[in-house]
C-alpha cells in the first residue's frame, strides 16, 4: 500500500497546490464474493482528498502482472501509456488526470508531460558482424576466423538457451507473439505491398493459415522456455577483436524458443550466398552447418529442428520485404519465398536438404 504523505506530496506537485490526503483504499476489497465478474486486469486505489478547503475523490490506477498479454513492466507501461492518450478524447469518457510511475521505494513521479520514452545505452566499439559476412561473397571457403567467428556465436547461444524457466504462459505468448505481434509474422505480412503482383493471389492468405497449425503445435512445447536474444542477427553482434563480441538491442522478452535465436542468424549464411551465388553454397554453406551442429552437440536439443520452420518462415519474410531489403533481385526474393514455403511444410527441418528448400 502507497504511504499517505507520498500520495500528498504527488498530488501536490501535480495541482501546484497544498494537498491533505484523508484516505487511501483498495476498491477491490470492498467487493463481495457474490460479485459475478471474479477478475479484472486493473488494480486500483481510492483516493480521498482535500484541496483548497474542497473534497475530492480520484483513482489511482495500476495493472496487474497477468497472462493476458501483460507479464511484463514493458506491456503493463504500454496499457497505461495508451490509456491516457486515449481516455480524453472520447465523449463522456472518465477523464485521465496524469501518466506517473510508482518508484521501487513507493514514490509517485508523474510522467503525464512525457512525449517520448528513451534509452540511455552504453557506447561500445566493434564492427558489425554483417561485414564478415559480405567479406564472404568473395572467398571459395571460409577461412579459420570465419569458422571460429560462426563457432563462438553457436557457443553464445548453447550458453544463454541453458537457463531454462517453468512458466508455459509465456512460452505460450512468445508462440502468439510469432504469428500476431506487429514486429513478426502478420505484422510483416501487413506490411506488403497489397495485390502485389510478385506473388500468386492468395499466397499470405495460405501461408498466416499454416503459421496458426505451427501456433498450436509450438504451444504443446512449453518445456522449451529458455533465455533469448530475441533478435540475434548479424547487424546486433559487434566484434571488438578476432572472437569477442557485445550483442545489442534484444528484443520482446527474456524468454522464448531458442529457436528463434538459432534461425534469425543462421537464416543470413543463406540470404548472404543467395545474394553472391542465386543458391546455397560455399563458403557460407560451411558456416551454416557449422553454426547448426555445434549447436546440436554441445546441447542435445534435436527438437530445436522440429520447431524451427515457423521462425525461418518469420525471418524469411523480413529478408525479403522490399521495405525492409528494397534492392534485392527478383530472383533472390523469389527463392526466399519458396523457402518460406516450403520449411513451413515440414515436420522437421533437415540440414542436408536446406538448399532444396529454396527450389
Amino acid at each position: 500500500m502507497l504511504r499517505i504523505s507520498e500520495v500528498e506530496t504527488y498530488l501536490s506537485s501535480l495541482f501546484q497546490e497544498k494537498v491533505k490526503v484523508i484516505k487511501v483504499g483498495d476498491m477491490l476489497a470492498s467487493k463481495g464474493k457474490d460479485e459475478l465478474k471474479g477478475f479484472g486486469y486493473g488494480s486500483p486505489l481510492l483516493v480521498e482528498f482535500e484541496i483548497d478547503g474542497k473534497k475530492k475523490k480520484a483513482v489511482i490506477s495500476t495493472l496487474r502482472g497477468d497472462t493476458f498479454g501483460h507479464d511484463f513492466l514493458a506491456d503493463r507501461a504500454s496499457s497505461q501509456v495508451l490509456a491516457f492518450e486515449t481516455f480524453n478524447q472520447l465523449p463522456r469518457h472518465v477523464r485521465a488526470l496524469d501518466l506517473g510511475i510508482i518508484t521501487n521505494k513507493k514514490r509517485l513521479i508523474s510522467l503525464g508531460q512525457a512525449e517520448e520514452f528513451f534509452l540511455l545505452i552504453d557506447f561500445v566499439e566493434g564492427k558489425e558482424y554483417f561485414y564478415d559476412l559480405e567479406a564472404l561473397k568473395n572467398k571459395n571457403l571460409p577461412d579459420p576466423l570465419d569458422k571460429k567467428r560462426t563457432k563462438v556465436l553457436s557457443d553464445y547461444l548453447v550458453e544463454i538457451h541453458q537457463v531454462k524457466k517453468d512458466e508455459p504462459s509465456l512460452y505460450v505468448r512468445r508462440a502468439r507473439d510469432l504469428v500476431g505481434h506487429g514486429e513478426c509474422i502478420m505484422g510483416l505480412i501487413d506490411n506488403y505491398p497489397s495485390n502485389w503482383s510478385f506473388l500468386p493471389s492468395g499466397y499470405f492468405k495460405d501461408l498466416e493459415k499454416k503459421c496458426i497449425d505451427w501456433r498450436y503445435k509450438l504451444k504443446e512445447m512449453t518445456h522449451r522456455l529458455s533465455q533469448v536474444h530475441g533478435d540475434y542477427h548479424p547487424w546486433n553482434i559487434l566484434f571488438y577483436s578476432d572472437t569477442d563480441f557485445w550483442v545489442l538491442d534484444r528484443s520482446r522478452g527474456e524468454w522464448g524458443e531458442p529457436a528463434d535465436d538459432l534461425t534469425a542468424l543462421s537464416l543470413n549464411y543463406l540470404f548472404f550466398s543467395l545474394q553472391a551465388h542465386q543458391k546455397v553454397s560455399e563458403p557460407f554453406l560451411s558456416l551454416f552447418k557449422l553454426f547448426w551442429e555445434n549447436y546440436l552437440e554441445k546441447t542435445g536439443d534435436s527438437e530445436a529442428l522440429k520447431v524451427c520452420p515457423p521462425f525461418f518462415a518469420w525471418r524469411g519474410l523480413v529478408i525479403a520485404s522490399p521495405i525492409w531489403y528494397p534492392n534485392l533481385s527478383n530472383t533472390v526474393r523469389q527463392k526466399i519465398f519458396s523457402f518460406i514455403q516450403n520449411v513451413l511444410n515440414l515436420e522437421k527441418f533437415e540440414l542436408s536438404r536446406v538448399g532444396e528448400y529454396f527450389l
